[in-house]
């Protein structure tokens, strides 16, 4: 699939040691004895769904702004005023300045490029020798519109910039670009970033411009690379001004399932901040709610008393998809609430699709309690910082200008809090933040509601007030949850492995939309994130599965549903089941260009018996068997030998008599028949699960390669990871005896790079999804740790500080592509063989 992904921050190994003192859990004692804590790539702040999702990139909840999963600006600033000094704990308000090196938006320019790789690693280096490249005029790519054609996989350009004085600032790289590009000043790798923008954006570097770059010239070279879809790349370099707002000193940072908390120090007082995603899947009424929550907790911790304010604000970015679009904003009171929305002048409901893309329509809301000492206010970002510094509120009327573009003076929702003298008796209060995107996906043409309002009469205004009454128990039963997960996680897996969880649970939750269908059935359709932007996806839904069967396989069934419901509804008409139901939200039918026949089929039988093994019962599966039954008999045809088709590693390619999707096809034969058993069609249930074990004798003949078995059929000293053998033994099928998969671990072992198992024979790279699947193949408790251990280092020590990649080098821990997904869902397989094989 088309990667689509943004790197916006370096982080070293020696970076990462210096907060092994941050926690994930409740678990520090012990995780510090065994080894440094997991410093997270990136933590979620707030995880609605794939539209409303802001993360804090990198390790300090002040070091940058707040972003959009995508790499987007979506600024959430917060500030701590103690005795009349103020300092900043969330976001680092900032504006982009002057440029320093046009992009073809400001002038022309010419460049030095070649197609093909340089001999020299030195090839970025001020003095490497390019007289025997070409030039050509920028931009670079494959559109009528670029300038110099670029039609090979990669290219690397050099230009110079000669300047006469060095700004002040930050720099930021401004750069058009598919798939991903990489950036170099004066020799100096200053930002890496995968993914698709065909508008131009800006990517940080956190870096100041005097380190990088002289008075005189300077050399800037980039390296970009294209996968799929038209090449392009134009790439310019911009100065950042800061409000310069000293920081707070951020003491620690942990992360529970369910809540990510920061803690600070200013001036003596200590400041907690926490960040309340109530995602839990018993609740599907809390879960689809579009309302989390912000809690602040200070206290004196030098035994004195201090006047302490706190402000939050949240910026017009979070509802428009680009900065320039034009907004409108309101307030209004809601039982013991006072709210402010903010949103779209336009209203296009549903009317932007895409993967890359930001919502842009329905409201952004922030609310909090009536109360003395609290005060709200809509205007500039700029405006309500200063009043704030000066005054500890931000009284007054609101900003009257409007409509107006977002970024235009930056407006924000802005709520101040008093708490007063503060002693060493902690003083807490609470800010809630929502979305109403009024209509949430189109399903073959009808716009569907959330699940929360699925009966049509419940507004937003009771959401929040919904919001505000469950808060405390929410807070209690989201502690009790956490704490439960982190114990069964360690149990099953170890530290390493619970942390993982821990890290994936919102990101592969929030990459879903739930909502209710026309018949008042729930629907939770996924978005693939930096990949292609398609909705339920079915090989997006395979890996991805574990954590709903393990918590709710309502959900699964909701996964599940479109595409049975494609097929049996006449829409999709082949004898297999379809990849996707269309671009993230509109869900009207298929969109990628190419089916995966004996992938898509054998994923919903596999993940069908899975729930009925989940459940105790067959009954989903009586629901749609004549549909199985198509697809199983596509199986038996067309599954044992695969053509030349994709599978759902298809960013490796197409691949003919690919030996793991036929142990797919074996899986999805015997599958089915173990469902025949359970619906007691015994005569059905014997002889698909006799073909199955006959399948598996012939695969061991035709896969073997010696000490393990081969990628392919026809390709020996090859090899591949054999994933998804695992539901032979989560779903007790006993379809190929057992030394084969221990053969596989075997080897795998033997084949471990610093960062992971590779995904096979062809490439160093991984999906850290599958290893954790190829692990729980293992029988020895030390064999799955050692799987384990590669995938912990590299989301600690990965340079590229996003959102969690599933799909990484396993060489030098760089992300490849992906970012976001819900696949990492996958990691709960260890823990869902627990409850399967019990």
């Amino acid at each position: 699939m088309q990667t689509r992904l943004q790197a916006v921050k370096r982080l070293s190994l020696k970076t990462a040691c210096l907060f092994a003192a941050l926690t994930l859990g409740s678990h520090t004692a012990s995780l510090s004895q065994t080894k440094p804590a997991l410093n997270p790539p990136a933590t979620p702040l707030i995880t609605i769904d794939p539209y409303t999702s802001i993360w804090s990139f990198g390790d300090q909840l002040n070091g940058e702004s707040t972003r959009h999963w995508t790499g987007r600006t979506q600024q959430l600033n917060g500030l701590v005023r103690v005795d009349g000094r103020t300092y900043r704990f969330m976001g680092n308000p900032t504006f982009a300045g002057g440029t320093i090196m046009p992009t073809t938006q400001q002038a022309r320019y010419q460049a030095k490029y070649v197609t093909t790789k340089p001999v020299s690693d030195n090839w970025a280096q001020p003095g490497f020798d390019d007289s025997t490249w070409q030039v050509g005029e920028g931009t670079f790519g494959t559109r009528n519109t670029d300038k110099t054609p670029w039609k090979t996989e990669e290219i690397w350009l050099r230009r110079t910039v000669t300047l006469n004085t060095v700004p002040d600032g930050k720099l930021l790289v401004k750069a058009i670009y598919n798939d991903n590009y990489e950036v170099f000043v004066n020799g100096v790798r200053v930002a890496g970033v995968a993914g698709v923008a065909a508008d131009y954006e800006l990517a940080a570097t956190n870096r100041k411009v005097a380190e990088l770059l002289k008075p005189g010239p300077n050399v800037i070279a980039v390296h970009s690379q294209n996968f799929s879809g038209p090449g392009f790349v134009d790439v310019g370099l911009v100065q950042e001004h800061d409000l310069n707002i000293p920081p707070a000193a951020q003491t620690g940072r942990r992360i529970t399932a369910t809540q990510s908390e920061y803690t600070f120090e200013a001036d003596g007082v200590e400041l907690t901040v926490t960040f309340l995603a109530p995602l839990l899947m018993d609740n599907l009424d809390v879960l689809s709610r579009p309302v989390q929550y912000v809690t602040y907790r200070a206290r004196a911790k030098d035994g004195k008393r201090h006047s302490v304010q706190l402000y939050t604000s949240a910026s017009a970015e979070l509802a428009v998809n680009s900065p320039d679009q034009t907004v409108t904003w309101n307030r209004g009171q809601t039982g013991n609430l006072n709210f402010m929305r903010v949103g779209t002048t336009e209203q296009k409901v549903l009317g932007r699709k895409g993967d890359n893309v930001r919502i842009d329509w329905g409201y952004l809301y922030t609310a909090a309690p009536k109360a003395a000492g609290i005060s709200n206010h809509i205007g500039s970002l700029t405006s309500t910082l200063a009043q704030f510094s000066k005054q500890g509120n931000v009284s007054g009327a609101d900003d009257s200008r409007m409509p107006r573009p977002a970024i235009d003076s930056l407006l924000v929702l802005a709520t101040t809090f008093d708490l007063g003298q503060v002693t060493g008796q902690p003083v807490e209060r609470h800010w809630l933040i929502g979305y109403d995107d009024i209509k949430s996906v189109e399903y073959f043409q009808q716009p569907l509601n959330a699940w929360w309002r699925r009966d049509g009469k419940k507004t937003i205004e009771q959401a929040l007030q919904a919001a505000e009454t469950d808060y405390t128990a929410l807070q209690t039963r989201c502690d009790a949850f956490d704490k439960q997960l982190y114990a069964d996680a360690r149990k099953a897996g170890g530290i390493a492995y619970a942390d993982l969880c821990v890290l994936a649970y919102r990101q592969a939750i929030a990459a879903h939309k739930l909502v209710a269908d026309p018949k008042g059935t729930p629907l939770f359709l996924s978005k693939e994130n930096f990949s292609n932007g398609s909705i339920g996806t079915v090989d997006v839904t395979y890996p991805s599965a574990p954590l709903f069967l393990l918590y709710n396989p309502t959900l699964l069934k909701g996964m599940l549903e479109p595409i049975f419901y494609y097929s049996e509804s006449g829409k999709w008409t082949k004898p297999f089941a379809a990849h996707d139901v269309g671009t993230y939200p509109i869900a009207n039918g298929q969109t990628y260009g190419e089916d995966m026949p004996v992938e898509e089929c054998g994923n919903m039988i596999i993940l069908t018996a899975a729930i009925a093994a989940a459940e105790g019962n067959p009954n989903y599966a009586r629901q749609h068997w004549p549909t199985l039954t198509t697809w199983v008999e596509y199986l038996k045809k067309e599954g044992f030998d695969p053509a030349n088709q994709l599978c759902t590693d298809d960013f490796a390619g197409h691949l003919a008599r690919n030996a793991n999707l036929s142990v797919k096809a074996i899986m999805g034969i015997a599958a089915y028949g173990k469902l025949a058993g359970m619906l007691g069609q015994k005569t059905v249930a014997d002889e698909y699960t006799k073909l199955a074990r006959d399948l598996a004798r012939k695969w061991m003949d035709m896969a073997q390669d010696g000490d393990h078995y081969a990628l392919t059929f026809d390709k020996k000293d090859s090899w591949s990871q054999k994933y998804n053998l695992v539901w032979d033994k989560l779903l007790g099928l006993n379809i190929f005896p057992k030394e084969v998969a221990q053969k596989e671990v075997s080897y795998y072992l033997t084949k471990q790079q610093p960062y992971g198992l590779p995904l096979d024979s062809r490439k160093t790279y991984t999906k850290s999804d599958w290893i954790v699947w190829t692990a729980t193949l293992a029988d020895r408790p030390a064999d799955f740790e050692a799987f384990i251990r590669p995938i912990y280092r590299f989301a600690g020590e990965s340079p590229d500080r996003i959102p969690l990649s599933d799909w990484h080098e396993t060489t030098n821990g760089k992300h490849v592509g992906f970012r976001a997904r819900s696949v990492v869902g996958g990691y709960f397989i260890k823990m869902l063989e627990g409850k399967l094989t019990k």
